[in-house]
């Protein structure tokens, strides 16, 4: 069994291990998307390309300068395609580095900054809650380990404000879900929720119609169980031993649900990090290997204390303290809101997934033909998504903690309109054109030859089929309305002009 210090106080040797491979982890899949999917979302031809909207926001705020202190990027300097993905390139083999087990508060400061100049010029693609609860996590994680020690289990201890600060970021991760849940929707409440969510959350994953078909008093017990792990054991992870581990395994357990039943990106992976925070070297050490169990009892013997780290952490905790007054008043607000961030390097953060739970799924299809008519009677054809819906005998695929950025941005405007998300236009700009790189956003290209004479894009309503079906579907559908957006040609003249006044063409 571990070997505890002298007075009983747990340690936390294999705690910081564990929360900096699974980091490195998150870190090397955030960069790998990025790897493959910047250049057609934000590059120079890309569907919002970043050298727009730096000018606009210097032009809004005044200089670039200003821009800088508000959105802090490297991308200021430069954002050349080439810059985009060498950066990218570089966070990747680093995120490898510390999943090899080697790191230090420089190497994960380089990795944060690195990851934050992305979210901050990412704009529509990036706007969602887990980049700046990775980016404060990765803010954290720089102060659990020494400065310049890179070994898997270095000479100086975690730092004990340090685990509190992840025990702070798990209670407010929690609690902030779960009061938006309660304020956002009746579903939540009256505990029928989840009759809904995993046929209509963003993306499915292969085991979602199983959930979805769960008889109804399971689905009413997992909700109450999502409370249970959003509104109750975030108050204990602040308590002795039993209880804190007690309620890091409820919060555990719901995330790994979570990660079955659906495709969040890396969310409830991410969420799973600070949470490791209410387990101790004693819990670990019952349940990891020997040897590792091993190296980190012999690093506890031969450890120094370091109170440059400790002073450094209890001076971060009191930073941290001050930015939390406004996250917590909006918490606790009637009229709060999730996943903003309250200052400009997003080091404290205000969370919340699924405040309100749609009751039925809409899918926009983007469709081409090469006919002369694009009438009803036209032969359309779909572009099929890597993750959203189209085909109706297509498993949902597993995708996280892997993200499809387009597929999720199109999940949002299935619930819009097309003017909330004048980009679409450009995309279908580039459909008519086959240009390979937002081609390659999609899972096949319908039209391989030569580019279709027209793309329109039609609003479906999805739902899901009974397993053993005679036709062996996944989904049925029906359409909604006319068309999402009307049929158009490369030389519309109306698409031409919007996309000049936009900037998107010369």
């Amino acid at each position: 069994m571990y070997k505890v210090s002298p007075d009983d106080r747990p340690t936390y040797w294999l705690t910081r291990f564990l929360i900096l491979r699974l980091l490195g982890a998150i870190y090397a899949i955030a960069f790998l998307v990025l790897i493959n999917q910047i250049i057609p979302l934000i590059g120079a031809n890309g569907l919002l390309p970043i050298g727009i909207f730096l000018h606009n926001v210097g032009d809004a705020l005044g200089s670039r300068g200003a821009g800088f202190v508000r959105l802090p990027s490297l991308f200021w300097f430069v954002h050349s395609d080439t810059s985009l993905l060498a950066t990218a390139w570089i966070g990747f083999v680093l995120s490898c580095v510390v999943i090899a087990g080697y790191a230090n508060a420089l190497l994960l400061t380089v990795l944060w900054f690195i990851y934050m100049s992305f979210v901050h010029v990412g704009q529509d693609w990036y706007g969602y809650g887990w980049e700046i609860q990775l980016l404060e996590t990765g803010f954290l994680a720089i102060f659990i380990c020494p400065l310049l020690d890179m070994r898997p289990f270095p000479g100086r201890e975690p730092p004990m404000p340090v685990i509190g600060l992840f025990r702070w970021l798990t209670f407010r991760i929690m609690l902030g879900a779960g009061l938006i849940k309660i304020r956002g929707d009746d579903v939540w409440r009256n505990g029928t929720a989840l009759y809904y969510h995993f046929e209509t959350q963003p993306l499915p994953g292969p085991l979602s119609r199983w959930f979805h078909f769960l008889p109804r008093m399971f689905l009413k017990t997992g909700v109450w169980y999502n409370f249970l792990a959003e509104l109750v054991a975030p108050w204990f992870v602040f308590w002795p031993r039993l209880a804190r581990h007690i309620a890091g395994a409820v919060i555990v357990i719901l995330q790994i649900v979570l990660i079955l039943s659906g495709n969040l990106s890396f969310l409830n992976w991410l969420t799973i990090i600070p949470a490791l925070a209410c387990f101790d070297d004693g819990f670990w050490s019952r349940i990891l290997p020997r040897p590792l169990v091993r190296r980190a009892e012999a690093a506890a013997a031969r450890s120094k204390p370091s109170r440059p780290m400790l002073a450094t952490a209890w001076i971060v905790t009191i930073l941290i303290a001050i930015l939390s007054i406004q996250p917590v008043f909006n918490m606790l607000s009637p009229s709060q809101i999730m996943n903003t961030s309250f200052d400009p390097l997003d080091l404290v953060n205000t969370y919340g997934a699924f405040g309100s739970v749609g009751r039925e799924r809409l899918n926009v299809v983007f469709e081409g033909t090469m006919d002369e008519v694009p009438d009803d009677n036209a032969s359309w054809k779909d572009y099929p998504y890597k993750g959203l819906p189209v085909a109706l005998d297509k498993r949902p695929p597993q995708i996280a903690p892997y993200q499809l950025r387009l597929d999720w941005q199109m999940w949002f405007a299935a619930m819009s309109s097309p003017e909330e998300y004048p980009w679409t236009f450009n995309l279908v700009s580039k459909l008519l054109h086959n240009d390979p790189a937002i081609i390659s956003l999609f899972a096949a290209n319908p039209f391989p030859d030569r580019p279709p004479r027209w793309i329109r894009a039609v609003l479906y309503r999805y739902s899901f089929e009974k397993a053993g079906n005679p036709d062996g579907r996944w989904w049925n559908r029906e359409r909604v309305g006319d068309t999402w957006l009307p049929a158009m040609s490369a030389d519309d003249p109306q698409l031409t002009e919007f996309l000049k006044r936009a900037g998107w063409s010369p």
